[in-house]
């Protein structure tokens, strides 16, 4: 299984679309800038799109927890620090 436990800043807005296919899913995207000054986009769908719209704002300290892709992090669950 591919986990990973993410700390950082938040450096953009976040970015709220919706994706119409079969059913209309919602998603948003935003960068995180780490400790060691890396950028990682972090993108989450549906319920945890519609959590992260609503409560995290830019330059707010996140902890991430989710799945790591080849250009992004697919986010699981986030806990403000």
């Amino acid at each position: 299984m591919n986990e990973c436990f993410v700390i950082g800043k938040i450096i953009t807005d976040i970015e709220f679309k919706f994706i119409y296919n079969s059913k209309k899913t919602s998603i948003v995207t935003f960068n995180v800038e780490l400790r060691n000054k890396s950028i990682v986009k972090v993108k989450a769908y549906d319920d945890n799109a519609d959590y992260c719209y609503r409560n995290l704002n830019k330059n707010e300290m996140i902890f991430i927890y989710g799945k790591l892709g080849s250009k992004d992090i697919l986010f699981k669950k986030v806990i403000k620090v």
